[in-house]
């Protein structure tokens, strides 16, 4: 289905302070936030929003506008293909207890600007300081509102 992906920018506030979480990239171990591959009549923000509770067990709300995308290339075989990243913000709720990959990747919690540091990806930590930057601004910023407003996840037990 195309060169395209959806990912997800998990994040929280706590008391106003802006934490996103990162996971591992199963093959090289680098720094990332879940992403995948386009699913037949599924929204692109439930894609991405299915794929932070598939990597990483993550519950909550997504954005169903992208705050914008990075370029990633994907390895098939002996064939490397670049990926159009599409991210949307997604406001997490809990995680839970089991989900299909745990175990096969890391996730951590961590600061915008620590987040910079540990992602591969250029475009991707412009992203992530864009969203920090307008989420700073104030804690009710037009994305974090988007974001509340956005697509609520079911949890495993709902499916």
């Amino acid at each position: 289905m195309g060169k395209k992906q959806f990912a997800a920018l998990p994040f929280t506030l706590n008391n106003s302070e802006l934490c996103v979480m990162l996971i591992t990239t199963r093959r090289k171990g680098r720094w990332s936030v879940p992403k995948g591959s386009p699913m037949r009549k599924t929204e692109p923000h439930r894609t991405a929003a299915l794929e932070a509770y598939e990597e990483a067990g993550l519950v909550g709300v997504t954005a169903k506008r992208a705050l914008g995308s990075f370029k990633h290339r994907k390895r098939k075989g002996d064939r490397k293909r670049t990926m159009d990243v599409a991210v949307f913000p997604m406001r997490v709720h809990g995680q839970e207890r089991w989900w299909p990959e745990k175990g096969e990747r890391e996730a951590i919690w961590v600061s915008p600007k620590t987040a910079g540091r540990l992602v591969h990806k250029a475009q991707l930590r412009r992203l992530i300081a864009r969203f920090a930057a307008q989420t700073e601004k104030t804690a009710s910023s037009p994305l974090v509102d988007a974001v509340t407003r956005g697509t609520r996840v079911p949890s495993n037990n709902s499916r």
